[in-house]
């Protein structure tokens, strides 16, 4: 399906359709790396296979799945070469009724995997019109969407374990970093907070997703270092410190462990 930005409207100034391949256009750290959007996101697979990180919990994902992620909650998943899909971001100021809860389904039924398809590809249509009332058809196709949302959950909700405390805390965890990583404290910090100790706390970050409590903290930091070093005019010192780093010459260290290049350097690549 085509995907293209859409044009002015009350409403979907800011809302967007985006096809999943195009999302790691700038590099594919843009996805994998643990992050959390202003905004809520809808991921629609088609094609292809990989991984996603939800709120500390690794899961595969496959064609026919259907991922929510609300606004606020830390995520990254991988997209290889073979993967299709469509991206749906809602927008800051979406009147949609959606999930407060992330929700990673599995459609196993035709009708619904139909229904779907259909209904983005009746957005992408009304974006892409000129004719009258067209923004207003698309914000009652967002909100069909939300419902198709609402019942597949529904659908799903009988079957699905309730998650147990390693998984309970990790996402406790991740809501935690995604507001404290730029404040400069560490794990055992973190983990106090939480009422746990730094051991219990990796030991859980490894069963839930297969990285420890230090790997996801320091991912989420360089990620938002990244997008200042490309974004602003910053100078690199102060995006260190804005970040919790000590000194610039820390901050210069773990950027460099753990993308292969200065910040510097990765500066210049725009």
């Amino acid at each position: 399906m085509k995907t293209s930005a859409p044009k002015s409207g009350p409403d979907t100034d800011q809302m967007r359709l985006v096809a999943i391949p195009r999302l790691a256009a700038g590099g594919r750290w843009r996805v994998e790396a643990m992050r959390s959007l202003s905004e809520g996101c809808f991921l629609w697979f088609t094609k292809g296979q990989g991984r996603i990180t939800v709120a500390g919990q690794t899961r595969g994902y496959t064609a026919n799945n259907a991922i929510y992620i609300p606004p606020g909650v830390m995520h990254g998943f991988e997209v290889g070469p073979q993967v299709f899909g469509t991206a749906v971001f809602f927008g800051k100021s979406s009147t949609v009724t959606l999930p407060a809860e992330p929700l990673h389904l599995r459609i196993r039924e035709v009708h619904a995997q139909q229904e779907v398809n259909v209904t983005l590809d009746m957005i992408q249509r009304e974006m892409d019109s000129d004719t009258p009332a067209h923004d207003r058809a698309t914000r009652h196709y967002l909100g069909l969407l939300g419902v198709w949302l609402e019942r597949q959950a529904s659908k799903a909700s009988a079957d699905a374990p309730r998650p147990d405390a390693a998984k309970r805390l990790v996402a406790r965890f991740t809501d935690l970093l995604e507001k404290e990583f730029r404040r400069g404290k560490g794990v055992g910090e973190l983990a106090c907070d939480l009422g746990v100790t730094a051991t219990h706390l990796t030991r859980c970050c490894r069963e839930t997703c297969g990285r420890s409590a230090i790997d996801l903290l320091q991912d989420r930091r360089i990620f938002e270092a990244r997008k200042l070093l490309l974004e602003t005019n910053t100078p690199v010192g102060q995006i260190g410190s804005s970040l919790g780093f000590a000194s610039a010459a820390y901050f210069t260290r773990a950027f460099q462990h753990l993308t292969g290049v200065s910040p510097t350097a990765f500066r210049r690549t725009i």
